[in-house]
């Protein structure tokens, strides 16, 4: 996904075209694979018709390089993780029980936890709580334990009080179907080596990924 550049050269020169040329056809690349990338609706249906009983929600944050960009909070750049304690865009990620992702969402700085990104993206939540009913789940970790009414997440302990027995059997459930859903973060990373650090525009994020699932459902024949 990077135009080719002769050693030490700029990107496109291995091509005889200016790097400005280049850098168009770059981003006119992703945006076309981007394009094709299956939309939170179909992509939820076509998992129902998969026979999926559940779907996670998982939030993952693609490095990027250092970003001067100011945030809400004196002091500290917008794409900057106090989670991970590096620059990135969050992407939250839906993926099958078995981990497959079948959905990227666009991009949110990586100062914003997953909650708040999850409540940004329209009709996320609630396309998932649609997708819900007495057969179907989706799943979350304790990072959006606020939207409990609409994803099933574990129970956070009380202050205090710890967790009931059934509080805890129920966790650990919980965290053994769900633990598969980091695999669909670690799938779509260690095949682009593109998302393991992003140099473009930071914005771009949310394409690039979305290009990269289309290339990985094409790559494997697998959309669900």
């Amino acid at each position: 996904m990077v135009p080719r550049r002769d050693p030490g050269g700029a990107p496109g020169s291995g091509h005889e075209v200016s790097t400005a040329t280049a850098y168009r056809y770059l981003h006119e690349g992703i945006d076309v694979l981007a394009s094709a990338a299956p939309g939170l609706h179909g992509a939820l249906l076509a998992a129902r018709a998969a026979g999926h009983t559940h779907v996670s929600l998982d939030g993952t944050l693609i490095a990027t390089g250092r970003c001067r960009a100011l945030g809400p909070t004196a002091g500290v750049d917008l794409w900057w993780s106090g989670k991970h304690h590096r620059h990135g865009g969050n992407i939250q990620v839906v993926t099958a029980p078995d981990g497959w992702p079948l959905w990227t969402s666009p991009v949110r700085p990586g100062r914003e936890h997953d909650t708040r990104c999850a409540r940004t993206h329209s009709g996320l939540l609630d396309t998932l709580a649609a997708f819900t009913d007495d057969t179907h789940a989706a799943l979350g970790d304790l990072g959006y334990e606020g939207e409990a009414d609409r994803l099933t997440v574990p129970f956070k302990p009380v202050p205090g009080g710890g967790r009931t027995v059934n509080q805890r059997t129920v966790n650990s459930l919980h965290s053994a179907v769900r633990a598969l859903a980091e695999r669909g973060n670690a799938l779509l990373k260690s095949t682009f080596a593109a998302l393991r650090r992003v140099t473009l525009c930071p914005w771009r994020i949310g394409a690039i990924t979305a290009a990269a699932l289309v290339l990985l459902h094409v790559e494997h024949n697998r959309t669900t």
